[in-house]
């Protein structure tokens, strides 16, 4: 059973969020952020995780918190339906393209945090999304999933395909990590024996 189901309340944000890493790629998003829905459905669809997202948020402010706040939503979800991490292959990486963009990303469910971000994207918004909230997303989701994220930028000129690219190559860097490999089953992938 690898799902897990939270909720999370601040001042700021009220989020419910339900994950199944072995899903389909079924999704119910409503952020109050549109751009923010679109980048976790394409999430959603390109780990195949089953993702259901509801969040209240101080958006008539702007969407910090709400961003961030659902990052560490989807972090801890992803920490808690791993469990002890037995059989899963432990690493992802691709490397995607998206029209002009090229992204690379790679992950390691280490259980040490780190966030190496290597986008420029060119704008400051995309519609009324400010592009500095996805380096916020991913340090929320990394912190609480314990893992090490790498996202890249190889090439890019468009701030929305760079973004895009950015989700859907992370996603399928989530997917290969925390997919089971039978030739760990039953084990922790490191010779420490803990993850």
């Amino acid at each position: 059973m690898r799902k897990a189901e939270l909720k999370r309340t601040t001042a700021e944000t009220d989020i419910y969020l339900y994950l199944d890493l072995d899903g389909t790629g079924k999704n119910e998003i409503d952020t109050g952020c549109g751009f923010l829905n679109h980048m976790l459905t394409l999430f959603s669809a390109h780990s195949k995780f089953d993702l259901i997202v509801k969040c209240k948020g101080d958006t008539d402010v702007d969407y910090h918190h709400t961003v961030e706040d659902i990052g560490i939503a989807l972090g801890e979800a992803v920490k808690t339906a791993l469990g002890d991490k037995k059989g899963i292959r432990r690493y992802g990486d691709t490397i995607l393209t998206m029209d002009e963009a090229v992204i690379l990303t790679s992950v390691d469910f280490s259980g040490r945090v780190f966030l190496g971000y290597k986008l420029k994207i060119p704008t400051e918004k995309v519609g009324d999304f400010d592009t500095e909230l996805v380096e916020e997303f991913w340090y929320g989701f990394v912190r609480k999933a314990e893992c090490s994220l790498h996202i890249r930028m190889l090439a890019g000129t468009n701030s929305h395909h760079i973004i895009e690219g950015a989700f859907k190559s992370a996603a399928r860097s989530l997917r290969q990590a925390t997919e089971k490999d039978l030739k760990f089953a039953g084990e922790i992938p490191s010779t420490k024996g803990v993850l």
